[in-house]
């Protein structure tokens, strides 16, 4: 092209515009819930609730992202931090009320807190098992019905609910029975409650990830580096996830781009799960 030419505008579908709409990422002071906020406001969205267990490492978070997408145009984002234990329903109610006092409403919702470990099945401590099962599975339910109380009665909302590509396969090296089975019920979980909240305008959808090479994965395989060259050759891709795979990804799930999109799970793991 000569340099006379003017150059080519791109633009993108206005329906993938998270412009004006309120956003809520739990587990978000850190891993794949900071690059969901962070997705989120690229595309346009100015109001962000950022939830995660400690205040302080919330409110942090929120400070950091807007900051980070801040333009010259001086339009002002409002992020906040809010603490919440999501394996509490009080404390996730309590949380709602604050988004809902705070902004008026409530547009798109990703539950994205989670944790996972490892140990054999025949020697997994019981209290370490109900833990996770309170924070992966009985964290979602709360985070997607206290989101589903204001999106109803609006007639209008997008919740995604963070399963993994463990809901539909068995990880190996390393033995997580526990982890598997509570993410494959997140998967049913979203399947079950959009179909319930359907005619409601109400859409919940299913975001299962693969290997991701987030900052704690990456601290977690610095020093197993066989393990993470055995993850590369499980997948198809020959290589683990950048955060950022899942941006195109959760922004379609929570945008008017997906409005006819529920009860689905969207896979995002270089082919892992069609082998």
């Amino acid at each position: 092209m000569a340099d006379n030419q003017p150059k080519k505008t791109f633009k993108t579908l206005r329906s993938l515009s998270m412009q004006d709409k309120v956003c809520v990422v739990t587990g978000a002071a850190r891993g794949l819930g900071y690059e969901f906020c962070d997705a989120f406001l690229k595309s346009g969205c100015t109001s962000l609730a950022v939830l995660d267990l400690v205040y302080d490492e919330a409110s942090q978070a929120a400070e950091e992202l807007a900051q980070q997408n801040s333009t010259d145009e001086g339009e002002k984002i409002d992020a906040i931090g809010i603490a919440c234990d999501v394996s509490s329903e009080e404390s996730v109610q309590a949380a709602f009320a604050t988004i809902k006092q705070r902004f008026g409403r409530l547009d798109a919702v990703v539950a994205s807190a989670g944790i996972v470990e490892n140990f054999p099945a025949l020697e997994y401590p019981a209290d370490r098992m109900r833990k996770l099962m309170d924070v992966n599975v009985h964290g979602a339910f709360f985070t997607a019905r206290e989101a589903a109380k204001i999106m109803i009665p609006q007639g209008s909302g997008s919740i995604v609910l963070i399963s993994s590509m463990s809901a539909n396969i068995v990880n190996i090296p390393q033995q997580q029975a526990p982890y598997n089975f509570s993410k494959a019920a997140v998967k049913h979980m979203a399947s079950s409650l959009a179909i319930e909240w359907a005619k409601t305008g109400v859409r919940v959808n299913a975001l299962s990830p693969g290997y991701m090479l987030t900052k704690l994965t990456r601290t977690v395989l610095a020093n197993q580096p066989q393990l993470k060259k055995t993850w590369e050759n499980l997948t198809p891709f020959g290589r683990m996830g950048d955060p950022e795979d899942l941006a195109g990804a959760i922004v379609y799930l929570c945008s008017d781009a997906s409005k006819f999109m529920t009860g689905s799970e969207l896979r995002v793991d270089g082919g892992y799960c069609a082998i």
